[in-house]
């Protein structure tokens, strides 16, 4: 790792901790001359980026592998429970598929702070949850497994068209809040010896309530997305939910990224809108790329929304060390 992406991985790691994205201060030579290049040649760019762009909104290849891939991992557990046939057993906080135990990483952290010591049971149970999430990218729970961000997605294209007509407005939150929020749910687990968090953690209710039937705490759900709808776009994901940052730490060195490629970008800045993170794409703002090739940040989710919608394959999913040997 050069450098100048050596900041970048550092400075990533901040942002997902709440910080705001910076200008590089320093910048490749080479990225320096696409930059410097791409000034002299915008209006062209712009142009050919506008046709570009009416054809890469049909695309949704990988937002419909994602959403397959979510139903399915949701309803293993229902078609389990109902049939008794005993291959996924419990919900996503925890389960046992096929004799091995998987458990939530923020749940068993969460239960070992309450329980004020190392649980021995947890640490197996979490061991293949972690391993799969640090190869994986650990925020690609969030995108490919949590069924919130599903229901939050599509409560998303109702928040969309409201904005369109100008009906509500989108509020940003203080991205330091989901920090804010796993430090207040691990010191109550720890004075209160309960974990608080997963009474209103929305991924375990709607996990339970696929599985057992839907109960009160549906309720909290539907708040949440109601406060969605109207008020501050995917608020509890960007803003409010520990897991994800659990998840985001986990995956700091996970091999399965987004590239970003500097040389074909046109900036039009369509990715950004798109994405639920979209601090992690701060990179494709024109002149801040520190080099010809990015990857973006732990706190990207891999749902694969800014690849579908880029017109030029300038963001494209990765694994480190493979993908140039293909």
């Amino acid at each position: 790792m050069n450098t100048f992406l050596k900041r970048r991985f550092f400075d990533q790691i901040a942002v997902m901790f709440g910080r705001e994205p910076k200008k590089p201060a320093a910048i490749s030579e080479p990225a320096q001359q696409i930059h410097v290049l791409k000034r002299a040649t915008n209006k062209e760019k712009l142009q050919a980026a506008t046709l570009a762009h009416e054809r890469a909104k049909k695309v949704h290849k990988w937002r419909n592998r994602r959403w397959a891939v979510l139903i399915v991992a949701n309803l293993m557990f229902t078609f389990s429970f109902w049939l008794d046939i005993q291959i996924l057993e419990g919900a996503l906080t925890a389960s046992r598929f096929v004799g091995f135990h998987l458990i939530d990483l923020n749940s068993a952290l969460q239960v070992m702070l309450a329980h004020k010591h190392i649980i021995v049971n947890l640490v197996i149970g979490t061991a293949t949850v972690f391993v799969l999430w640090l190869i994986l990218g650990g925020r690609s729970f969030c995108s490919w497994v949590c069924p919130y961000h599903l229901v939050a997605e599509w409560a998303e294209k109702i928040h969309l068209y409201l904005v369109k007509k100008k009906l509500v407005t989108d509020q940003n939150i203080d991205r330091r809040l989901r920090t804010l929020s796993w430090i207040v749910f691990a010191a109550l687990a720890l004075a209160t010896g309960y974990t608080v968090f997963e009474s209103i953690s929305p991924t375990g209710i709607l996990s339970r309530a696929l599985i057992y039937g839907p109960g009160l705490a549906l309720l909290w759900v539907l708040a949440l997305l109601v406060f969605e709808v109207f008020f501050s776009r995917r608020a509890w994901c960007r803003y409010a939910c520990p897991i994800g940052l659990t998840y985001g730490v986990v995956g700091i060195l996970s091999p399965v990224r987004i590239k970003y490629k500097l040389d074909n970008c046109f900036h039009e800045g369509d990715c950004r809108k798109v994405c639920l993170v979209p601090h992690v794409l701060d990179t494709v703002i024109k002149g801040r790329a520190v080099d010809t090739e990015v990857p973006i940040g732990p706190d990207c989710t891999r749902c694969g929304l800014c690849v579908d919608t880029c017109p030029t394959g300038s963001l494209t999913f990765d694994v480190k060390g493979l993908s140039k040997l293909l």
